[in-house]
């Protein structure tokens, strides 16, 4: 599953000032995953986006792909 790592990776380091500082934490059971999602400071905000709608985007994303594959994801953002 660690496509779905790199995926977000390379999403949020082309939305940051500091892609360096991106790091994802994968997190994983039988059935789901838990991708936590650590930005620079600063970048917090490019990464949720206005209202959110970046952040949701992604986590569609992710959503999606996993559930192509039979598991459940869930990304957080953490600081």
């Amino acid at each position: 599953m660690s496509e779905l790592k790199e995926l977000i990776e390379y999403i949020e380091k082309a939305l940051v000032d500091n892609p360096d500082k991106v790091e994802v934490r994968e997190i994983a059971g039988e059935k789901s995953i838990i991708y936590e999602l650590k930005v620079g400071e600063g970048d917090m905000g490019k990464v949720i986006g206005k209202e959110g709608r970046t952040a949701k985007a992604v986590r569609t994303i992710i959503t999606a792909a996993a559930m192509k594959q039979g598991k459940r994801a869930v990304l957080e953002i953490i600081e």
